[in-house]
């Protein structure tokens, strides 16, 4: 969030403080987005109440929320839990894990795998999210631990085409299992606060629960996943000592 010190700004500072134009301020207005300014005289003075929402509502739209959700959101926030409400909005659209995405041109791609980034795979990538093209030959990888898997891999003798599709496979059912989580938080968490009427009290227990779940789902997948991996390698090196044997018995 933007330290804010100004605690009055005019249409024009506040646009230059949240990365925005002031024709974008007035429509966010206009929507009802954004409180009105204070005026004084004829000119409207701004304050860090509007920097902090402008801020949230940029992040939201960056993850994919569009206005009318955001209006929807906003407006079912009441004024004696508003701070603790638009700071779970913001917890909802923070980035899960401690990686950050890194930016690299189409040229850094290409030198880093060569002749295999051919361009049906660099469509592939972007297809299932794990690069995302921002323009000027800019490229986002969105997580350095599946490239460095993608380079090891590559290392074993693995493609790169096969390794993206595998990739692809872990999207599907990490897909399934997240929206799993999700159900839970849902129903044990957040259907019945606001049964009870969305008490301003209770957000702070809303967001810890959040915040708990993330970690808890991930180390939860890991577990299992464990588990499955073992049973998995065990089942197919018996299989294929089974087919070792059939083949020297034939050969005998």
């Amino acid at each position: 969030m933007t330290d804010v010190t100004d605690a009055e700004l005019t249409i024009d500072e506040l646009a230059r403080r949240v990365g925005m134009t002031a024709r974008n301020v007035r429509a966010h207005q206009s929507r009802g987005l954004v409180p009105p300014p204070r005026l004084r005289g004829r000119t409207g003075y701004y304050g860090p109440e509007h920097v902090t929402r402008l801020e949230l509502i940029r992040d939201l739209q960056e993850q994919g929320f569009n206005l009318e959700s955001i209006k929807r959101l906003l407006e079912r926030t009441r004024a004696d839990s508003a701070s603790a409400a638009l700071d779970f909005a913001r917890a909802l659209v923070t980035p899960f894990g401690d990686e950050r995405p890194s930016v690299l041109d189409g040229r850094e791609l290409a030198d880093r795998w060569g002749d295999q980034l051919t361009p049906e795979i660099a469509r592939r990538l972007e297809q299932i999210g794990f690069t995302r093209e921002l323009g000027d030959g800019r490229y986002e990888v969105r997580s350095a631990r599946l490239e460095r898997a993608a380079g090891e891999l590559a290392e074993l003798g693995v493609p790169l085409e096969r390794a993206v599709e595998i990739t692809a496979a872990l999207k599907r059912h990490s897909e399934a299992i997240a929206a799993s989580f999700v159900d839970l938080f849902l129903d044990c968490v957040w259907r019945p606060f606001e049964r009870a009427g969305e008490p301003a009290d209770e957000w702070p227990r809303v967001r810890e629960a959040l915040d708990r779940l993330r970690p808890l789902a991930g180390e939860s997948l890991m577990a299992v996943f464990g588990i499955v991996m073992t049973d998995a390698v065990e089942r197919a090196f018996e299989r294929e000592l089974e087919r070792l044997d059939r083949r020297d018995a034939g050969a005998a």
